[in-house]
């Protein structure tokens, strides 16, 4: 009926240490992602694809975040560590929902770098307002559609022996070593669900890249080509990071799993990526600080 989350607790009193340093990385996440959020809906001049869906990644983020941050944090302070089965399930149905979604989304983000920078006079057409939403509703169904296969495909195997789980959350590989029976198909299967899943995203966004990198060589002016490769910057960095992580821990064997390495990833890919995304946006992105400046002077 529940699992035990054995997550940092073999570290001992450096617990707390961590719990102050990720309260505090989790405020500012919240604090950063809000501040975002905001920004877009109150100023009009940021009203364009490119910010929308900045703001709907915003979102995702800070629900990402939400999932296991919380959990983790009260666990660092408790010596009981338990997840209820009901409970974990949900944590995984909402964690790998939005985490594809936010796959997704980096790769809507990256065509719309490309109907920018590649069709210019055709742009208010490719990405009108409606597309947008379409756009952005098919990420959150399709991620939260192979979140659904993945997590009834785990919680359907038998659970009869081990309830200790070596993570700080409800992830797929620690949990699904815990099952009581072979879980060798299962796995190849959820394994081809997140190659699908992360891989088809990024070769989209590299397709668009190829395009955007031969658009700029053929703009005439060094200023032209620096304002062209300054707006997709930070789009880059954050899909680098993303993307890196992710692959690390998803796209390998199971065999290849190590509880200790896993964590320490995790940390960065559920931490600092949702971090990076706010930070990125508003210290590279020369429109967000205007309006940030502009909304703390009325304020």
């Amino acid at each position: 009926t529940e699992f035990l989350l054995l997550g940092f607790s073999s570290l001992g009193e450096v617990q707390l240490i961590l719990f102050a340093v990720f309260l505090c990385l989790y405020l500012i996440i919240l604090s950063g992602n809000i501040t975002i959020v905001t920004v877009i809906r109150l100023d009009h001049s940021l009203h364009i694809p490119m910010y929308f869906f900045l703001g709907i990644l915003s979102i995702s983020e800070t629900c990402y975040t939400f999932v296991i941050l919380p959990k983790m944090l009260i666990n660092l302070l408790s010596f009981l560590r338990t997840i209820s089965f009901i409970h974990c399930a949900t944590q995984m149905f909402f964690l790998l929902g939005f985490a594809t979604t936010n796959c997704l989304l980096l790769g809507v983000m990256g065509y719309d770098r490309y109907a920018a920078i590649c069709h210019p006079l055709r742009y208010p057409i490719l990405m009108r307002w409606q597309v947008c939403g379409q756009l952005a509703a098919t990420c959150a169904v399709v991620g939260f559609l192979f979140s659904l296969i993945g997590s009834l495909l785990v919680f359907e195997l038998p659970f009869c022996g081990p309830t200790k789980i070596n993570h700080y959350f409800c992830d797929i590989s620690p949990v699904i070593r815990l099952a009581c029976t072979d879980t060798y198909i299962i796995e190849l299967i959820i394994f081809a669900g997140g190659v699908l899943a992360l891989t088809v995203p990024l070769t989209f966004i590299c397709i668009s890249y190829g395009f955007i990198v031969r658009t700029i060589l053929r703009i005439p002016s060094a200023e032209g080509k620096r304002k062209a490769f300054s707006t997709c910057a930070s789009h880059l960095t954050v899909v680098i990071v993303h993307y890196g992580c992710a692959s690390f821990v998803y796209l390998r064997p199971s065999a290849k799993y190590s509880s200790s390495k896993d964590k320490l990833v995790t940390v960065t890919y559920t931490i600092v990526t949702p971090l990076l995304n706010p930070m990125v946006y508003s210290l590279r992105n020369k429109d967000v600080q205007t309006a940030i400046r502009k909304m703390i002077c009325r304020g």
